[in-house]
């Protein structure tokens, strides 16, 4: 694969085949830490760290530890403990050097672990039969949708505090429309052939 075939994985991964509003992967903590912009880029940080390093963690595992004892059967359960351990790593690195974006961050930062996105990611890999770089950039560039997802609607609520919607519609009902709006936004990129 040469470095034009990257560069269009990566782009497929941000916009096209968004893990968020095309995937739907990962709407808990989309909907649930979005409501400060710098709480949602502080989880898009820490799901880019866990996504990236979890998919080259997850190809490794895979192709050297799975695929040559014949227990492929077992990815799931072995994708899950290699990003709960790093998912225990990011928890531990927040609470001793940055926290207030542990405090912030709350439940969902030990929800990461069972966060449908990263561990599609690593399944998506395998599915694809990516290489090691493939799975690192294509970790990477999910993780960085995902970040790019949930950093504009975090922007996108900040502005919607200041709405008077009709009182039906407001907190939870308002978040949802403008939820399916901003997909509907990034739907544009699905017709996109790469």
């Amino acid at each position: 694969m040469n470095f034009t075939d990257i560069l269009l994985l990566m782009f497929s991964a941000v916009l096209v085949e968004n893990f968020i509003f095309s995937r739907f992967y990962g709407c808990c903590p989309f909907l649930g830490v979005s409501e400060k912009p710098d709480t949602a880029l502080g989880m898009g940080m820490a799901v880019t760290f866990v996504m990236t390093v979890s998919g080259a963690a997850t190809w490794a595992v895979y192709r050297y530890l799975l695929v040559p004892f014949g227990l492929e059967y077992l990815q799931t359960v072995a994708f899950i403990l290699v990003i709960a351990a790093l998912v225990q790593f990011i928890e531990m690195f927040l609470r001793r050097f940055i926290p207030a974006l542990y405090s912030a961050l709350g439940i969902y930062l030990p929800l990461i672990t069972t966060n449908c996105a990263v561990l599609s990611s690593a399944l998506l890999i395998v599915q694809e039969d990516y290489s090691f770089l493939e799975a690192v950039c294509f970790g990477f560039s999910a993780a960085l949708g995902f970040t790019l997802a949930i950093t504009v609607f975090a922007g996108l609520r900040a502005r919607m505090a200041y709405a008077d919607p009709p009182r039906a519609f407001k907190g939870f009902p308002i978040t949802l429309i403008a939820a399916g709006l901003l997909a509907m936004a990034f739907s544009c990129f699905s017709g996109v052939q790469l």
